[in-house]
This record gives structure tokens, C-alpha cells and sequence, in this order.
């Protein structure tokens, strides 16, 4: 990965710090970006939230360990797939994701960073979407 993995944990802590505020901002930028997708999720969304940044924390904490972190996106991505994702929802998900950083990252936020964060889900987005093709 040509990342800096240190970095990427360094900023998810920062980030992860708002708790569920992160989550509710991501969903909210998402369907602002992509209405359609609300109907793929529940009403009630607090479980969602839950399991978004325990996903995210997984991911980041496995940044460069990729014998853990490529199974566990594989299966994310298979499990994504029977939820009905498909390709072309990587992308409005990755703008959400990388305007949610940068909102709770505040003036830590530079070019730099969303550099290595938008290296790093181009990453994660290929390795889940080959899987969910795959299976």
C-alpha cells in the first residue's frame, strides 16, 4: 500500500473520537449524494451506525496487516453484494467517506492526507467489489 498506515490510524482516531456523530454525518452525506440508496438501508439506522465504524475501526486497524485485512474486505464485500451493492456505489461512498474525514479531521485535514485515505479506499473499494463479483 502506498500509504502511510501510521497516518491513516493517527486521523481515524482523531475522527473516531465523535463516536456516532461520524456515522450519522457519513449517512446524511451519502444520501444527500445518492438518494436512491436510502431505501438500501433500515428506517431506523443507530444498529447501521454501529456496524459502519466497527467496519472502518477493523479496516484502519488492520491497515498494514494485509493477511487480516484483505479476508475480512473480501468477506465485506460478498456480504455488501447481498445487500445489493453494486460498482458504481463504491464512488459516491468513497466522497462520502473522505467528506466525513476531512469535516471531523477539522485543520488537520490536508492534501496529504486525503491523498493517502483516497489511495487506501481505492484499495479497500477494489478488494470488496472483485469479491462481490467473484461470488
Amino acid at each position: 500500500m502506498c500509504v502511510d498506515p501510521q497516518k491513516l490510524k493517527d486521523n481515524f482516531a482523531l475522527v473516531g473520537a465523535n463516536g456516532l456523530d461520524v456515522a450519522e454525518y457519513f449517512y446524511a452525506d451519502l444520501f444527500a449524494r445518492e438518494p436512491g440508496l436510502r431505501t438500501m438501508f433500515p428506517a431506523a439506522m443507530a444498529k447501521q451506525h454501529e456496524v459502519l465504524l466497527a467496519a472502518l475501526s477493523q479496516i484502519v486497524s488492520s491497515v498494514d496487516d494485509p493477511d487480516a485485512l484483505v479476508p475480512f474486505l473480501r468477506d465485506l464485500g460478498r456480504r455488501h453484494h447481498e445487500f445489493g451493492v453494486v460498482g458504481d456505489h463504491y464512488g459516491p461512498v468513497g466522497a462520502s467517506l473522505l467528506a466525513t474525514l476531512a469535516y471531523f479531521s477539522g485543520p488537520e485535514w490536508n492534501e496529504e492526507l486525503e491523498r493517502d485515505w483516497t489511495a487506501a479506499y481505492e484499495i479497500v473499494a477494489k478488494v470488496m467489489s472483485e469479491a462481490a463479483v467473484a461470488s
